[in-house]
C-alpha cells in the first residue's frame, strides 16, 4: 500500500522524532493571502520602511504565517486522524522569517495518554521549525486527540510532560537589531505604549468577523493542513467541517489590532486552548486581558503578556460558575507580544 492513511494513536512512541515533509519556500504571496484572509494591519508586517526604522533589514513575514506553515507540515504525521487539536504550550519565536526563506519542521513525541473510552488518546509533541540554514525559527508543544485504529491495541504507559505555565520574560528571544526607541506611533495607528497598559486591564476589540466556509478552505489549503476534520464533511457525524483552530487564532489576533495596534510581534505562546469548536457561519469577536508587562534588553522594546479570547458573538466571561469554558468561547490564548516601552 503506497498511500498514507496517517498515524493512529497506537502508532506513536515516546522519544520518536518525526521529520515532516515537504519543505516550503515562503514569498510575498503568503503575506498577501494572509492579509486577504485576516484583517491584519500590524505596521511591522506591512511596511519595509517601518521595519527598517525599527532596526530590521526588511519587513518579516507575519509570525502566524510562520506558525501556520510549520504546523501544516506536521499534520500528515501528527493530526491527520485527529479528533481535535487541544492545546499549546512553551512556544517561542526564535528568529524572524523573511520572504525567500524555506521552512521545514520536525516533531518529537514527548507524551502519550490513552482516553478512558479506549477509542482515542492524546499525543504530545514538541515541534521545531527551521529555515534553510538549519536555524530554529519556532518551537512549541502541542497536544492533540488522535483516534485509535486497533481498539484492542494495549494502552501505552501514561507520560504527560511537565510544561511551564509561561515562558519567562528573560527567555524571550528578541530579534537582533530590533529598536523601538524611534517608533512612529502615527504610522502604527495608535498612541499607546506598554506603560499605558495596566495588569488586569481588559480590552474589548469591538469588531467581529463572520467565518465563511470558502475562506476556511482557502486557509487550510494555503497552510497545507490536510486534517480530515477540516476537509471531509463526511468525517464527522454531524456532517460539518471543523474550522482549523489556527484560523481562529489569526482572526482573533487581527481583531486585536483595535486596542493593541502596537503589540507588534508575538514572541512566545505560553498556553492555548481551543475551548469549543468553530463552524462556518459563526461570528468571531475578541477581547484581551493584560497579564504582565516586562522589560527587555532591546532599546525601547517591552514585552506585554496578554490573554486573547475569541468568542462566538459577545461573551465577556471566560468560564462559568462550574469552572468550565462558556459554550461561546472558541479560543483562550496566552502569549507575549513585543511593544514599544
Amino acid at each position: 500500500m503506497k498511500t498514507n492513511a496517517g498515524r493512529f494513536f497506537e502508532d506513536y512512541r515516546i522519544g520518536e522524532v518525526i521529520a515532516h515533509a515537504v519543505p516550503r519556500t515562503l514569498s510575498g504571496g503568503e503575506r498577501a493571502m494572509y492579509h486577504a484572509l485576516y484583517p491584519s494591519r500590524g505596521a511591522l508586517y506591512s511596511s519595509d520602511e517601518f521595519a527598517r526604522a525599527s532596526g530590521l533589514a526588511q519587513s518579516p513575514l507575519d509570525d502566524l504565517i510562520v506558525f501556520h506553515t510549520v504546523f501544516g507540515k506536521t499534520v500528515p504525521d501528527i493530526s491527520l486522524n485527529a479528533v481535535a487539536n487541544l492545546g499549546y504550550g512553551e512556544g517561542r519565536f526564535l528568529a524572524p522569517v523573511y520572504a525567500g526563506d524555506t521552512l521545514t519542521s520536525s516533531s518529537e513525541v514527548i507524551g502519550l495518554k490513552q482516553n478512558s473510552n479506549g477509542k482515542s488518546g492524546v499525543v504530545y509533541v514538541r515541534t521545531t521549525g527551521r529555515n534553510q540554514r538549519g536555524e530554529a525559527v519556532l518551537e512549541y508543544v502541542r497536544w492533540v486527540m488522535v483516534r485509535k485504529k486497533d481498539l484492542g491495541a494495549p494502552a501505552p504507559e501514561v507520560v504527560i510532560p511537565d510544561l511551564a505555565k509561561a515562558v519567562a520574560p528573560e527567555d524571550l528571544v528578541i530579534p537582533a537589531g530590533l529598536d523601538f526607541s524611534q517608533y512612529d506611533f502615527a504610522q502604527a495607528g495608535e498612541p499607546y505604549r506598554a506603560r499605558d497598559y495596566a495588569v488586569g486591564e481588559v480590552i474589548d476589540h469591538v469588531d467581529g468577523v463572520t467565518v465563511e466556509e470558502a475562506e476556511h478552505m482557502l486557509a487550510t489549503r494555503l497552510w497545507q493542513n490536510t486534517a480530515k476534520v477540516h476537509f471531509d464533511a463526511t468525517f464527522r457525524p454531524d456532517g460539518q467541517r471543523l474550522i482549523y483552530g489556527g484560523h481562529i487564532i489569526s482572526l482573533a489576533r487581527a481583531l486585536s489590532f483595535n486596542g493593541l495596534a502596537n503589540a507588534q510581534m508575538i514572541a512566545a505562546i505560553n498556553a492555548g486552548a481551543h475551548a469549543n469548536p468553530c463552524f462556518s457561519g459563526m461570528t468571531v469577536k475578541a477581547w484581551s486581558e493584560v497579564l504582565d508587562v516586562a522589560e527587555t534588553k532591546a532599546p525601547g522594546v517591552a514585552a506585554v503578556r496578554l490573554r486573547l479570547v475569541a468568542t462566538n458573538g459577545v461573551q465577556p466571561e471566560l468560564r462559568g460558575a462550574d469552572g468550565k469554558y462558556h459554550a461561546d468561547v472558541l479560543l483562550d490564548l496566552d502569549y507575549w507580544a513585543l511593544m514599544p516601552a
